[in-house]
């Protein structure tokens, strides 16, 4: 299984931005996927996450009512609609996929993809 992120870049708070992440290898619809992100020298962070059958999805506090998980199960993609960005939102995203569920602990997926920069400008 491959996981490719993309759609990073640089925009400026309150923009919004689109990523997505295409999974090839396997077949999507048998996963739950998560994105994280990292910013210097922080954690990575769990930022949301979607299940594999009802499209369930859930996000840490922080990006609450402003970014949206959405899976395109005919495209193999999940996606993370971002929008009202910060500063803070700054750092590599990087998606996630598990055959069971989502988790906020990025140790218990099974596969991880190259992430994408996103770069809040304030």
């Amino acid at each position: 299984v491959q996981l490719q992120a993309s759609g990073g870049g640089l925009v400026q708070a309150g923009d919004s931005l689109r990523l997505s992440c295409a999974m090839t290898g396997d077949t999507f619809s048998n996963y739950a996927m998560g994105w994280f992100r990292q910013a210097p020298g922080k954690e990575r962070e769990f930022v949301g996450g979607i299940d594999k059958t009802y499209g369930v999805t859930s996000y840490t506090n922080s990006v609450k009512g402003r970014f949206s998980i959405f899976r395109d199960n005919a495209k193999s993609t999940v996606l993370l609609q971002m929008d009202s960005l910060r500063s803070e939102d700054t750092g590599d995203y990087s998606c996630a996929a598990s055959k069971l569920t989502y988790y906020e602990n990025y140790n218990l997926y099974s596969f991880w993809g190259q992430g994408t920069q996103v770069t809040v400008s304030s």
